[in-house]
């Protein structure tokens, strides 16, 4: 698919330039399109070195994606609430949410089309049937699930204005002295490492209410809870305020991860109405084995 992209700076190269202009893709798939001569400017092909010039129109020619069809399969779920129209599940840490490149399968998704023999809302595509929010791979808890497409859009449309209530729970380090807090800090992309999150004044407005649960000397327990919804919102608030999440491969430094595979996060509380019966619905999952672990050792 040909695209025409206008360069709004002079000066940059080309490869970070068009990094910056099409946030959905890596620097290291442009750098690919570049090396395949995909970037032209009045027929000539552009290098990933090549210094841009304000308003002038590069044609990318980005190639449309392969379709990937995601098989069923017999993976074990943790169900906390089910009906004909939603499914909640628990799901663990390690567990990717939806096929991409690098996890073709043994995904969440993989899981729910076995379990619901296809029953899921399809609007989001073949690749993401049912999934209306995501929590990250390493992130442990609850998440909601739509099978029904006539709902889809209500449920959506919750998360939007911050209908559905969602409760984290997190061993972070260092001693938090305050009782409760909130963090209102915008959220945008990281400039230095695109796959980052960073706090930046032109971000997406970012709040986070935290409540401590438990403060020790290396570590504090904190109940997060979202007002937004941003990517990696919770590990990059945290880490701004000087206390990143145990464990966090991303945003913790050189801190000691205690033996931990990922961040001690887990998403234990979602509360919504439903959207066809209209009761109110909290549902809670504790936190699992790894994550008592490293609190009880930690605090």
């Amino acid at each position: 698919m040909l695209q025409h992209i206008r360069i709004t700076e002079s000066g940059q190269r080309l490869d970070r330039c068009l990094t910056d202009l099409l946030p959905g893709q890596s620097r290291s798939f442009i750098q690919k399109l570049l090396a395949e001569g995909r970037a032209t400017l009045n027929g000539k092909s552009l290098k990933p070195s090549w210094k841009t010039h304000a308003g002038a129109v590069i044609a990318l020619d980005v190639p449309e994606p392969e379709p990937m069809a995601v098989a069923a399969q017999d993976i074990p779920l943790d169900v906390v609430f089910e009906d004909e129209y939603l499914i909640v599940v628990n799901k663990p840490q390690g567990m990717v949410v939806h096929p991409a490149v690098g996890h073709r399968d043994q995904t969440l998704v993989n899981a729910l089309l076995k379990h619901c023999a296809g029953q899921l809302s399809d609007l989001n595509g073949v690749i993401r049937p049912g999934i209306v929010h995501r929590i990250d791979k390493d992130t442990s808890g609850l998440l909601l699930v739509v099978k029904d497409n006539t709902i889809h859009a209500a449920i959506a449309d919750k998360i939007r204005r911050h209908e559905i209530r969602r409760v984290y729970q997190a061993v972070v380090h260092g001693h938090v002295a305050t009782r409760t807090g909130t963090i209102d800090a915008p959220i945008g992309r990281d400039p230095r490492h695109r796959q980052r999150m960073a706090v930046r004044p032109d971000g997406k407005p970012a709040v986070s209410h935290f409540q401590t649960i438990q403060a020790g000397d290396k570590a504090s327990w904190l109940e997060v809870s979202l007002e937004t919804g941003r990517t990696h919102q919770i590990r990059v608030h945290l880490q701004y305020i000087g206390h990143p999440v145990v464990g966090d491969p991303v945003y913790a430094g050189n801190r000691p991860a205690y033996g931990l595979t990922g961040q001690a996060l887990h998403a234990g509380t979602l509360s919504f109405i439903h959207p066809v019966t209209g009761q109110l619905l909290t549902l809670t999952c504790p936190v699992p084995d790894t994550f008592s672990k490293i609190a009880e050792e930690l605090l």
